[in-house]
């Protein structure tokens, strides 16, 4: 089947070719489906409250560490959010630069450190 505006990929001696000769067994079909642009749009216009902020899709460790000094003056650890949110029972991923031991003992976060982090949270409405 030949569809209009295709074109097979030749290489310079006009013979099709294979970019993956080594994995795949087939020909690559290169195809110009179209030059036209969209007949029509949909216009979407959204107000927001001006005393409202956006909340973002995703609430990163960043996020929640810029709010709590912001807000408390002092800086929290990844590794105290990390602890709060297990502690919460909250979804945890695995970091992709976890190591298998520790350089020292980890110490848990001070109290006054979990109660700003779990404000954090309620904030931006991860727990009630």
């Amino acid at each position: 089947m030949v569809l209009e505006n295709s074109a097979i990929c030749y290489s310079n001696l006009g013979f099709p070719f294979d970019s993956y000769p080594l994995i795949s067994k087939h020909v690559e079909t290169c195809v110009l489906l179209s030059h036209k642009s969209a007949d029509d749009f949909i216009s979407v216009k959204m107000e927001y409250a001006d005393d409202r902020k956006i909340q973002p899709d995703r609430i990163t460790y960043r996020l929640i560490q810029e709010y709590i000094e912001e807000k408390y003056g002092f800086k929290v650890h990844t590794a105290n959010i990390a602890e709060v949110k297990r502690n919460l029972g909250l979804p945890m991923y695995d970091a992709p630069d976890a190591v298998e031991e520790l350089k020292r003992p980890y110490k848990p976060a001070p109290e006054y450190k979990v109660e700003a982090i779990k404000d954090a949270l309620r904030h931006f409405k991860v727990i009630d």
